[in-house]
């Protein structure tokens, strides 16, 4: 990943380093087979990703002649070339995951898969109704002359290679070779079912299009019939000084995405060279981003059959949100942040206060103001329709919704565009920024004045993924917590310097130095001959200067201890420079999404939770927000917390000082149960104890409020 002179790992490599640990969790006999398929399909659509937005903007940059090099010293060309080589080990590795490993045994989950010479004579026949009525109807073949046709991003098409006789110039026959795409379309299902009793049994498109060719080209010879799957760089930029209207650049932007170059050719391993090599041609594609698959191709389209299996034994065991007994979904919500602080840890923690949160407020008369951030959210999202009810509702509200979230621009267009119907005022970003922070501001009149209550996420506002992300929710309505919240709301809408905060730290403007500060207090503690110690959680580290100062504070003495889920390019272990430093990943049923820091400061424990991780775009191109958690409880939960992820010998890996990662030492571990299993179990259990509690305690009815 780096060499071994070098003080960074690459980027880029170690993110596929990444995605190989989440393939390991497919390989793992230990899981559920139904789990295993999921991972594998999330490998692949990791994997689609990174080759859009990672791979396509380093081709920009060598084909503009960049000879720039990244911290690790590696040219863009250099990287293109050992992520080539690494991205088809890691294929190699998907493709023997499937064929050897999981599809002999989908069987056992109620899932079968027919390949044409498999069929019976009742399945052929309603195959040939199908075709007919849903695949031949609709599907239309696209001849290849000259200019090649728009093909769909990461969309599966057939290249058929065509032969007939025509009679040539000379009064001779001739044979006419010639190429059509079928590309599939998002109309018609890739995977088509069967009629089965007790079983999910299908065909692949691919296989019966291939079955049926021949009625697309009833007077041609088929000489070849392979599917292919192109790849287009989606890392296209927008010229935001230059857009008097973002809304219309992001639509231009979401067709550039559409005719962008192709970055990668996936191609079936039964392709004739003949079919590969022109296809390559047509594409402009160099060796090097061809992939031979040797099954089908996008294997994240196995989503759909894990999703379809059947087998509580093919499943990982149920694990609900539990509601926290903080929140008593019948109280008023308001009443119960005005008692104390409420820190959710999602998904053990259910997201329903959150929701609660904005739903009470939408319909609460006292309620003056809501002003949120919103960057990706879920269909049919109940955060948006509360926020539309408020508005309806007479209240003031304010919505910055980021339109360039990649990936979920469309969604955020459509979002935007409801909101404003309702009568939200709608923001759509910061010029050569992303608001990339998590914040819902309630503005409440009391008896007493005015009040703020305010949301801190380290997650988006989205109700589906809180199920499977690993997330904090902090809900407050401590006074200095409400100014600097509107401080930083006003900044945003108003486009103007925030005012200096009281508690919070915001990038692009002090976040970055909020972290050099911490750090270099621990350096000067461990000078004194003090505890010293950083431990912290977060989705990648990357940022150099971050890096370099974690370097100085190791060679300073203080324990370094960090729990990374993707990119690491800091480098432990390596002598006079990191001894100090150990570096854990935990890759497991959940997605480890928090971002969570604790300096020991001294023995006053400082806690703080984030929207960003230590990369440069998050700290110095992205709004950001970085919040400290002071109740006392919560604190010590989220240090808990920490800790653990560091003892978990079952799903634990600590980086080594070559880049590979290794099982977590069984005997340094007091852990008996991977990490989330433990924090699941805690979590249960004050559940369990707030419910005994209750059942064991007089509460009256309260009479209700008069106006």
């Amino acid at each position: 990943m780096a060499d071994s002179d070098t003080q960074f790992f690459n980027r880029e490599l170690s993110w596929l380093e990444f995605n190989q640990r989440v393939l390991d969790e497919a390989r793992d006999e230990s899981i559920p087979l139904l789990e295993r398929l999921k991972f594998l399909a999330i490998t692949a659509a990791n994997l689609d990703e990174f080759v859009m937005v990672r791979v396509g903007g380093l081709q920009t940059l060598a084909d503009r002649g960049s000879t720039r090099r990244d911290p690790a010293g590696m040219t863009c060309e250099e990287q293109l070339v050992a992520i080539s080589r690494r991205t088809h080990k890691l294929v190699s590795d998907q493709y023997e995951c499937w064929l050897q490993e999981l599809a002999p045994r989908i069987g056992d989950a109620g899932l079968r898969m027919f390949r044409p010479a498999d069929l019976s004579t009742s399945q052929v026949r309603y195959l040939t109704q199908f075709f007919s009525e849903e695949v031949f109807s609709v599907l239309a073949p696209l001849a290849v002359r000259g200019q090649v046709p728009l093909l769909a991003n990461r969309g599966v098409s057939i290249c058929v290679r065509l032969e007939r006789e025509k009679t040539g110039e000379n009064g001779k026959p001739e044979i006419e070779t010639r190429y059509v795409f079928i590309p599939f379309g998002n109309v018609t299902r890739r995977i088509v079912t069967l009629p089965s009793e007790g079983q999910y049994s299908f065909v692949l498109l691919e296989d019966l299009i291939a079955m049926f060719a021949t009625e697309f080209f009833p007077d041609e010879k088929i000489i070849d019939c392979a599917p292919f799957r192109v790849t287009r760089n989606a890392d296209v930029e927008i010229q935001e000084e230059e857009a008097s209207d973002l809304l219309a650049q992001m639509r231009e932007l979401l067709t550039a995405r559409k005719e962008s170059d192709c970055v990668r050719l996936e191609v079936a391993a039964e392709a004739s060279p003949e079919l590969v090599g022109f296809l390559q041609k047509s594409l402009r594609v160099p060796d090097r981003d061809v992939y031979r698959c040797d099954g089908p191709l996008d294997l994240s389209a196995l989503m759909q059959l894990a999703e379809a299996g059947i087998g509580d034994e093919n499943r990982y065991e149920s694990r609900l949100p539990m509601q926290t007994p903080d929140v008593d979904p019948l109280e008023n919500i308001f009443e119960t942040i005005a008692r104390r602080d409420v820190l959710l840890y999602h998904p053990y923690d259910s997201f329903d206060p959150v929701v609660q949160l904005v739903e009470q407020a939408a319909d609460d008369p006292d309620v003056l103001a809501v002003k949120q951030t919103l960057y990706r959210t879920s269909r049919n999202s109940p955060i948006i329709s509360a926020l539309a009810r408020a508005a309806q509702n007479g209240k003031h509200v304010t919505v910055f919704i980021e339109l360039k979230a990649r990936f979920d621009e469309q969604r955020n267009i459509e979002g935007a565009r409801s909101l404003e119907r309702a009568g939200v005022q709608v923001f759509y970003g910061v010029k050569g920024l992303k608001t990339h922070a998590k914040i819902c501001i309630i503005v409440r009149r009391e008896p007493q004045g005015i009040q703020r209550y305010v949301h801190f996420g380290t997650g988006n506002y989205n109700e589906a993924t809180a199920r499977i992300y690993s997330d904090v929710s902090l809900l407050t309505c401590h006074d200095e917590f409400g100014r600097d919240a509107m401080s930083f709301f006003n900044a945003i809408t108003g486009h103007s310097q925030p005012q200096p905060f009281r508690r919070l730290a915001a990038a692009p403007f002090g976040l970055r130095d909020r972290l050099r500060e911490m750090i270099e207090a621990e350096i000067q503690f461990s000078r004194q001959g003090q505890k010293a110690k950083i431990t912290a959680k977060l989705n990648s580290l990357v940022d150099p200067e971050l890096i370099k100062l974690l370097y100085k504070a190791s060679l300073a003495g203080v324990k370094i201890r960090l729990n990374i889920r993707g990119i690491c390019c800091l480098r432990p272990g390596v002598e006079g420079l990191s001894e100090n430093i150990e570096v854990v990943n935990i890759i497991d049923r959940f997605l480890e999404h928090a971002r969570i820091a604790h300096f020991h400061h001294g023995g006053d424990n400082h806690v703080l939770i984030s929207s960003a991780d230590w990369m440069p775009r998050n700290l110095d191109r992205r709004i950001e927000l970085l919040v400290p958690i002071d109740e006392p409880a919560c604190r010590n939960r989220l240090i808990d917390i920490l800790s653990c992820y560091f003892k978990d010998r079952i799903k634990g890996r600590r980086l080594q000082l070559d880049g590979t990662w290794q099982p977590i030492d069984k005997r340094a571990s007091s852990l008996k149960v991977p990490a989330q299993e433990w924090i699941y179990t805690q979590t249960r259990q004050l559940f369990e104890r707030a419910e005994i509690s209750r059942k064991t305690a007089f509460e009256p009815h309260r009479a209700p409020k008069h106006k």
